[in-house]
């Protein structure tokens, strides 16, 4: 697992992210964040498809945190996921991105971490964001 390092490619043209071809986990803390990260290493996840994100990072890079309540405005799915994240951010909860570009690669974590403390997840796909858990 590598530090999460936004770039270029995981922003859209106005700078929203939107990192196309990666899920977006949110775990109640950093150890249930590392297990699952660790779960996902174990059965052929590359070093360099698994990102640790702090809460400060979420709210910096992933919601936009700008304004009094945190997120930057935004419409649409974007800007309700934007919100969610911000919440959980708030609350300490840590991210784990996964570089998941096919269907079989996100069907295959989300079957390794079906039993895992997901708090809320989203896949960012072309140009929809797949809910991962309700």
């Amino acid at each position: 697992m590598k530090p999460f390092q936004l770039t270029n490619d995981m922003k859209t043209m106005t700078g929203v992210f939107y990192p196309t071809g990666w899920m977006v986990l949110m775990f109640p803390g950093e150890q249930a964040a590392r297990d699952a990260a660790r779960r996902l290493e174990d059965d052929g996840f590359e070093g360099d498809a698994l990102m640790l994100l702090t809460p400060g990072e979420v709210l910096r890079n992933i919601a936009g945190a700008t304004g009094d309540d945190g997120v930057a405005p935004s419409v649409g799915s974007e800007g309700d996921t934007a919100r969610r994240f911000a919440e959980l951010g708030r609350q300490g909860h840590y991210a784990l991105m996964v570089h998941a570009p096919h269907a079989a690669d996100s069907d295959r974590a989300k079957d390794l971490l079906k039993d895992a403390p997901i708090s809320y997840g989203q896949k960012y796909r072309k140009l929809v964001i797949e809910d991962v858990v309700e």
